[in-house]
């Protein structure tokens, strides 16, 4: 039987069987090829491979902070502070800035998105240290732990000192670029409600200097009432808080009701904070709520009453403990 010539270049050509093992097969070729010994060398100036991977070129994304031999484990984002700015402590998200509402005053647009507030005083170490009483500072948050402002007391030193709990005080709200977008004035007024001419009150301003709404406490021999005004000073809301002002291991509720008290349309809540932040420190941490729908000025007179109500009830200093009523 005639075999086709060998071509190096293919494989070796074998006569037809019919099977495997039939007396025509006879067998691969010898003749075979065998491969080259190794890859041809390179083309002078190409690149040599490297034996670890490239490192990333400019332009790539910065890499994962759990990243092995990443760059800084954090990097500045825009549009946050970081520490010791107007935003407090870095790595707290911000809440995205919605559209604003018509005839909004400029950095109320936060509260037209949000039907409760956050409010958690920082703990100051040289109060806790030395006794004395320093300016207060608080975050503002969401629902969803997003910081929406940032609030600092703005008194003086004998002032905080001497008149303690009942001290007037301007307190500044800001928002994430350290714009002052809310101012609230308290007054120097009487502390107790035997004085029914001369009770507490506090003024909101938005922007700094225009007022739009102010809450003025109302006489009750038991109960520790508010009412709730617009910049006209025409009654809006009632605020009512319980007979007994007493944190014990439960959250005390300052329901905010129509103004026939008849319908609760939300609260102002004075969370616990747990018995050492209790016991040691003044540093409360406060809840709001209200209907999503309500005017966004009349939403940030609530923010100026959850403030009223933490000097009244629950700011003690020194020695001098927390009242438990009007008393």
């Amino acid at each position: 039987m005639q075999t086709t010539a060998q071509n190096p270049g293919l494989p070796p050509q074998y006569p037809p069987a019919p099977f495997p093992g039939h007396p025509g097969y006879q067998g691969p070729q010898d003749s075979f090829p065998v491969p080259p010994a190794g890859y041809p060398v390179p083309p002078a100036g190409y690149p040599v491979p490297p034996a670890d991977y490239p490192v990333p070129q400019a332009g790539y994304p910065a890499p994962q902070p759990g990243y092995t031999g990443a760059g800084p484990a954090a990097f500045p984002i825009q549009g946050q502070p970081g520490y010791g700015a107007p935003g407090g402590l870095a790595g707290v998200p911000w809440m995205a800035a919605p559209q604003p509402p018509l005839h909004c005053p400029p950095g109320l647009e936060y509260l037209s998105q949000i039907d409760q507030i956050l409010v958690h005083q920082q703990i100051e170490l040289l109060e806790v240290i030395t006794g004395f009483e320093t300016n207060n500072k608080y975050e503002i948050k969401n629902s969803l732990g997003q910081r929406v402002y940032v609030a600092a007391e703005d008194t003086d030193f004998c002032t905080r000192n001497c008149c303690g709990a009942a001290r007037p005080f301007t307190l500044r709200i800001l928002d994430h670029t350290g714009r002052e977008v809310i101012t609230l004035e308290r007054p120097l007024r009487c502390s107790s409600c035997c004085c029914p001419c001369c009770l507490q009150e506090i003024e909101i301003q938005a922007p700094p200097g225009v007022p739009i709404g102010y809450v003025a406490q109302a006489w009750h021999p038991c109960l520790p009432k508010f009412t709730v005004q617009n910049e006209r000073k025409e009654d809006v809301l009632k605020i009512v808080g319980p007979c007994v002002v007493c944190s014990c291991c439960s959250d005390i509720d300052f329901e905010i009701k129509s103004l026939d008290e008849e319908v609760m349309v939300g609260k102002i809540s004075k969370h616990w904070s747990g018995f050492v932040r209790e016991a040691f420190t003044d540093a409360d941490n406060f809840g709001i709520q209200f209907p999503l729908d309500l005017d966004v000025k009349m939403k940030a007179v609530m923010l100026g009453a959850c403030f009223l109500i933490d000097f009244m009830f629950f700011e003690h200093t020194g020695d001098k403990q927390q009242r438990v009523g009007v008393w």
